[in-house]
């Protein structure tokens, strides 16, 4: 079968299915015994599970880490707690799964109303808890994605960005979704943690049972079930040279990126948390062209605070030392949902309430965030960019807030860096159309194609119907990038590219006779686009650029590149 290869390599293991659990219903039951005998045997298999979860955390992670199973363990064996359950089965009649459900949401709303900190983020363990139950009690495995053994394949009908964020590259060889798209945020997380993935294929948790063997290749977007061994051979093969590349390509580490013509280009990382930076620098990285701090909320259970912020912040700038770090202020709405911010519903959330929109309405969540950068900026050489930004008014506005930041922090005499470059994201056409004054109010661009794209082709990038559409070889999309680097390098400012299409092997030339001076991609792929640029001479490519600028569609294109 084929989808949506979304991020590159070869992975061969066995199938684990991440089971999504209905929503239970309330039924009337007549034979109450059975329904308290089911609980307490479910009750049974929990605790069993807690402790030999415990146990093994306690030997991988440290006692520390493993308490969180011990205190889930303290709840189920409370009183108070199971005895609420089967005095709804008993009293109400009502059936077991629908007595879990009404305990778990007493008690986590009770927890999630406490005015201590400690106490609200209970109502999490309460919540596990109650997952825990409810998918016995439905017969459904729910083995966590962080909990998945050495060599599986991860196979859903979607993964969210906190879903992605949980997985484990040393045990997950590959993720096989059937939502989805090479620029949806379960692929980029996948990209940045090197784990091979295909998306968009249709009914694939029906196709496959846990335990099949599966070999995913996330280069063509080919799965193969249950392979013969003469397939699986050929497959482990071309995974043996796979790494052997991947060795050979350590040989760039500590070289210059520059092209033969002598154009010195910076090769940047695209990271999502700290746990992201030991695979950048493992990989060489000249810095962080994006970091995606929107994540430090999505993974949090409240507004994060300034000191929470700082501390991440400072940690990054300090692992990378003197090189530069772009920390994109949060980039939130769209795919990417926070529970607590409580967006409403929308019928084009990624046209929305969304990123610096948000930011300009809720300017005190914005003021924290800036002030924690601000103080981690003496740590390192920190650039702030803004997202979404779609008209002047908005990026003054961004500033201005911005300036008050810096003076409010002064007057509480805490300290910053006053050498602080301010960037903004190409994304939106307009910014792109209007790049030439745009570029009059920062230091840098950095151009977001996966939105770029989506935004000027009117192409959902999450939608795999679409995927025809939604390509980096649209040559309206070309122009505009072209126009971009054009009006920027005209006022004297840098320009970078942190969507995926800056890690295209194929338009990485084009885009360097563009003139593009920054490339920030996943860690996994900044080798081997070392090793293309420092191959490359730059005035050899302006044909080349002009050809494809002038193409009429994006077969002509491909063509030209020579892409089949």
């Amino acid at each position: 079968m084929k989808g949506i290869a979304v991020s590159p390599g070869i992975g061969i293991g066995k199938v684990f299915i991440k089971e999504e659990l209905p929503e239970v219903e309330r039924r009337t039951i007549e034979n109450i015994e059975n329904e308290i005998e089911k609980i307490e045997n479910v009750f049974v298999e929990v605790e069993e599970d807690l402790k030999n979860l415990y146990e093994e955390k306690k030997i991988k992670l440290g006692e520390d880490k493993a308490q969180i199973f011990k205190a889930h363990l303290m709840i189920l064996q409370d009183p108070e707690f199971s005895d609420r359950i089967r005095n709804n089965i008993k009293n109400e009649k009502m059936n077991a799964e629908y007595a879990n459900k009404l305990v778990i949401d007493e008690f986590a709303n009770m927890f999630e109303s406490m005015d201590d900190e400690y106490f609200r983020q209970r109502a999490l363990d309460i919540k596990d808890i109650g997952i825990r139950i409810k998918a016995k009690l439905l017969n459904i495995n729910t083995s966590k994605l962080s909990e998945v053994k050495k060599g599986t394949i991860v196979i859903a009908k979607d993964l969210t960005p906190s879903d992605t964020a949980q997985l484990n590259e040393e045990y997950v060889n590959a993720i096989i979704t059937e939502f989805g798209g090479e620029t949806s945020h379960s692929a980029i997380i996948a990209n940045t943690l090197g784990i091979p993935g295909v998306m968009g294929i249709k009914n694939i948790t029906n196709e496959f049972k846990n335990d099949d063997l599966v070999i995913v290749n996330g280069n063509d977007g080919l799965i193969i079930k249950n392979p013969d061994i003469i397939t699986l051979n050929r497959y482990e093969e071309l995974l043996k040279e796979e790494k052997s590349e991947k060795e050979l390509l350590k040989e760039m580490i500590g070289k210059e990126t520059i092209s033969l013509d002598g154009k010195k280009i910076e090769i940047s990382a695209n990271i999502a948390s700290l746990k992201d930076i030991k695979n950048a620098l493992d990989n060489d990285a000249e810095g962080v062209g994006l970091f995606r701090s929107e994540f430090i909320y999505m993974e949090n259970t409240k507004l994060p605070a300034e000191e929470e912020q700082f501390e991440i912040y400072r940690e990054v700038l300090k692992k990378f030392e003197n090189k530069p770090v772009v920390i994109r202020t949060m980039d939130i709405g769209g795919d990417k949902e926070v529970s607590y911010l409580d967006f409403e519903k929308e019928m084009n959330p990624f046209l929305g309430y969304r990123a610096i929109r948000y930011c300009l309405d809720e300017i005190e969540v914005f003021k924290t965030q800036l002030k924690a950068l601000l103080r981690a900026s003496v740590y390192g050489k920190l650039r702030i960019m803004f997202p979404m930004i779609s008209s002047m008014v908005e990026l003054k506005k961004a500033k201005e807030i911005f300036e008050e930041c810096k003076n409010e922090l002064k007057e509480d005499n805490k300290i910053y860096s006053n050498d602080i470059e301010i960037g903004i994201m190409i994304e939106v056409p307009t910014a792109a159309i209007m790049s030439d004054k745009l570029a009059k109010e920062v230091d840098f661009f950095s151009i977001g194609t996966n939105d770029l794209i989506q935004y000027s082709t009117a192409t959902d990038r999450m939608n795999a119907n679409l995927k025809d559409l939604y390509t980096p070889y649209n040559p309206g999309v070309l122009r505009l990038i072209n126009m971009t680097i054009e009006n920027a390098h005209k006022e004297g400012i840098w320009v970078g590219m942190c969507g995926s299409v800056a890690g295209n092997q194929d338009l990485i030339p084009v885009l360097l006779a563009m003139g593009l001076d920054e490339f920030s991609m996943a860690p996994t792929t900044m080798l081997k686009s070392r090793k293309l640029i420092n191959s490359l001479n730059i005035e050899e490519l302006q044909n080349i650029k002009n050809r494809v600028l002038d193409a009429a569609d994006k077969n002509e294109i491909k063509k030209i590149l020579n892409i089949n």
